[in-house]
């Protein structure tokens, strides 16, 4: 695994074994993963989106405490995820990081709690799969939007397609002025108390 320009994002690079059958991979391993981050990833809920190309989804993020840290992989296709450090009063805030996933490489990518998470398919279809660390929760979960000017993400050009709630979502200025956004502070002490009450 490899780390990132923000902290708590990592790439993860499966070694590939093809054979004239196919290939096989450990896509996920926890001792890998806890040996790299430095901590276990706790595993709530898998969720799988399969979208068109030109689909974004997100970004996506949730309230801190709990979070909700993803490990995303293509299973499907080609992707272009990428991770928004919204983490008020982080020496990063408003930064991304942008790693193609496809259905070649297997690569993954591990996003922490307190950053927002989103994805453009590339492909003309795109299975895409996360392990979550807490289930879905509708009330503490919010949206920035993916074509915020100010942010100027690398999406590919096209016609992009929102969900409605996604069209709908404030710019990263406007969730500041209304206080949505995780705390930076706030988001390195949930993990580390995490870790003292054996997270994971």
């Amino acid at each position: 695994m490899t780390s990132l320009s923000i902290a708590g994002v990592w790439s993860f690079t499966p070694v590939l074994r093809p054979d004239e059958r196919g290939v096989f991979l450990e896509s996920f391993t926890a001792s890998a993963f806890t040996d790299a981050v430095g901590h276990p990833l706790a595993l709530a809920q898998m969720n799988i989106s399969s979208s068109r190309a030109h689909t974004l989804r997100g970004v996506h993020f949730a309230d801190v405490p709990p979070g909700q840290a993803k490990y995303v992989q293509c299973f499907s296709g080609r992707i272009l995820d990428v991770v928004v450090d919204i983490r008020v009063g982080s020496p990063t805030f408003g930064a991304w990081d942008a790693v193609e996933l496809d259905d070649q490489s297997r690569a993954g990518l591990y996003v922490a709690e307190g950053l927002g998470h989103a994805f453009c398919a590339l492909s003309e279809t795109a299975v895409v799969g996360y392990l979550c660390s807490e289930p879905y929760a509708p009330s503490r979960e919010h949206g920035i939007h993916p074509l915020d000017p100010d942010l100027d993400l690398p999406w590919p050009a096209g016609d992009n397609v929102l969900s409605p709630k996604d069209a709908a979502a404030p710019t990263l200025a406007e969730a500041l002025e209304r206080g949505l956004l995780p705390d930076y502070a706030a988001c390195q002490t949930y993990l580390t108390e995490g870790l003292g009450r054996g997270r994971g």
